[in-house]
């Protein structure tokens, strides 16, 4: 039987959270992820299958990386356009990831700007 990587490990513990989380239109889920560069993070509204709004560090205007600044401006941007198309409930999904670091960062500037989760 082969090690998993830390990916798949990963990629197992969202599988576990995804069976217990989704988004609905009212109270959307949003998703974060990171990779060795850039952070992402959406909200999505399950039931019907669409991305509601996105922001990541990835933007023309931001042009940040995977750190905890870049972090703290994407939970930021995220819950602007979340609180714009009125959405100002969200439910958190981490990906898999500990609750630690860049993904804590995200999540804390995202309730500082007015989301609720």
């Amino acid at each position: 039987m082969a090690k998993l990587s830390r990916n798949e490990v990963r990629k197992k513990r969202h599988f576990r959270i995804r069976k217990k989380i989704s988004g609905t239109a009212e109270k959307p889920r949003l998703c974060v992820y990171k990779s060795n560069k850039y952070m992402y993070a959406q909200l999505i509204n399950d039931q019907d299958g669409v991305t509601i709004a996105s922001a990541s560090s990835l933007e023309k205007d931001f042009r940040g990386n995977s750190n905890e600044k870049s972090a703290k401006e994407v939970g930021k941007r995220i819950a602007e356009r979340s609180i714009e198309k009125g959405c100002k409930e969200v439910v958190f999904d981490r990906s898999g990831y500990i609750f630690h670091g860049n993904i804590k960062a995200l999540a804390d500037s995202a309730r500082e700007a007015g989301l609720e989760f």
